[in-house]
């Protein structure tokens, strides 16, 4: 399966990340995030995929995110409710997701996406 790059074209993280994939002679699909946000049961195969907190999936510093409290919000929601809600909008999902159907890595360091996709 080609990787699949969820990304946001004015991410500067994203835009490193897609950089390395370029460098790395690795081929992509990209996807925009907000054009075509991940639905609820994408998001929950990505996160078990990852092995990463259910929170760690959530763009804390972008705006959506501070607008709507979640930082004091999401401990009392259950993980169905944060799935629910990082699916109605792909701003308020961490960026970028690289994912070839089984690993998947969250955001980027150079590290990591050597292990993962070299």
């Amino acid at each position: 399966m080609t990787l699949k790059l969820i990304q946001y074209p004015r991410c500067t993280t994203c835009k490193k990340a897609q950089k390395w994939l370029d460098e790395n002679g690795i081929s992509y699909e990209l996807i925009h995030i907000v054009e075509q946000t991940p639905t609820k049961e994408e998001l929950k195969s990505y996160w078990k995929a990852s092995n990463l907190p259910l929170k760690k999936f959530f763009n804390t510093s972008g705006m959506k995110y501070k607008e709507l409290g979640l930082k004091d919000k999401l401990s009392s929601m259950s993980e169905d409710e944060q799935l629910e809600l990082l699916a109605s909008d792909g701003m308020l999902i961490k960026r970028p997701i690289v994912t070839d159907g089984e690993k998947v890595t969250l955001g980027f360091k150079e590290a990591e996406f050597a292990e993962s996709w070299k």
